[in-house]
């Protein structure tokens, strides 16, 4: 049986000699984890849209003295997706850690939800996390090292309201993200996940301009507030570092309480 070396304890959580590939990192929660990441040390690949002009992300971790590489691709562009973990390590020389941050929303209530809308949302959500998550497996297993960080959503566990395609993929993803841990925890590869509460994001802006939703979904908030893309800093960089070496298979849930309540 394989045992890890001991160390420090701060030196579990450090990420130097590390890269990191890290979708929807353009902003909110995924800007946050990509930046945490670089501050503990690692260096970066963004997968970010073909012809995106924000190169925010990208500045700031250049600014922290980090490596960091663009990978253009849409999520929603499956066969893309196929390439975007092949050309990572083609830039990058290896990839220690993946996050799968991208994502998208669509609303609307059931009867009236467009075919088209489903697939989209599936797609981007589950199947290019899939994609991505088995091109890691196939560089990672081999080494017998790595991390994998998907994000889910309080709709791992709950319906929600007007949004069926999200709550089918993010409940799919969350037992995607178990099936993996079964697979390859024995090949020293940790596949978890991250579960954001009400975060206020772009994604949660319809809600965040909602009075009569916004005060149900505050009311319920034990913390007394809604998360910010920084709250994810630490859970991301735990979940990518020696420091989570045991933990397998979790999605570990970042909402404030809300799910205790």
């Amino acid at each position: 049986m394989e045992r890890t070396p001991s160390q420090p304890a701060l030196q579990l959580f450090s990420l130097v000699g590390q890269t990191a590939l890290v979708t929807g990192a353009t902003r909110g929660i995924g800007q946050a984890c990509a930046l945490a990441l670089a501050e503990a040390g690692a260096d970066i690949c963004l997968v970010q849209r073909p012809g995106s002009t924000n190169t925010a992300t990208r500045d700031q971790i250049a600014a922290l003295g980090r490596r960091v590489e663009v990978v253009e691709c849409d999520l929603a562009d499956l066969e893309g997706v196929k390439g975007v973990f092949p050309h990572a390590v083609e830039k990058m020389g290896d990839i220690h850690v993946l996050v799968n941050c991208g994502g998208i929303q669509r609303r609307a209530p059931a009867v009236e939800f467009a075919e088209a809308d489903w697939d989209e949302v599936l797609n981007v959500n589950l199947k290019a996390c899939w994609l991505l998550c088995q091109a890691a497996g196939r560089h990672m297993v081999p080494r017998r090292r790595g991390k994998i960080i998907n994000f889910c959503s309080l709709l791992t566990y709950q319906g929600g309201l007007t949004v069926p395609a999200y709550a089918a993929a993010k409940g799919a993803l969350g037992q995607l993200t178990k099936a993996l841990s079964n697979e390859w925890s024995k090949d020293n590869v940790q596949v978890n996940g991250i579960v954001p509460g009400y975060i206020a994001t772009d994604m949660n802006e319809r809600l965040l301009a909602d009075p009569v939703r916004l005060r149900q979904i505050s009311e319920r908030i034990p913390a007394g507030r809604w998360g910010e893309p920084r709250d994810f800093a630490g859970p991301a960089v735990f979940l990518a570092s020696a420091a989570s070496q045991y933990v397998c298979g979790e999605l570990l849930v970042v909402d404030g309480g809300w799910m205790g309540r």
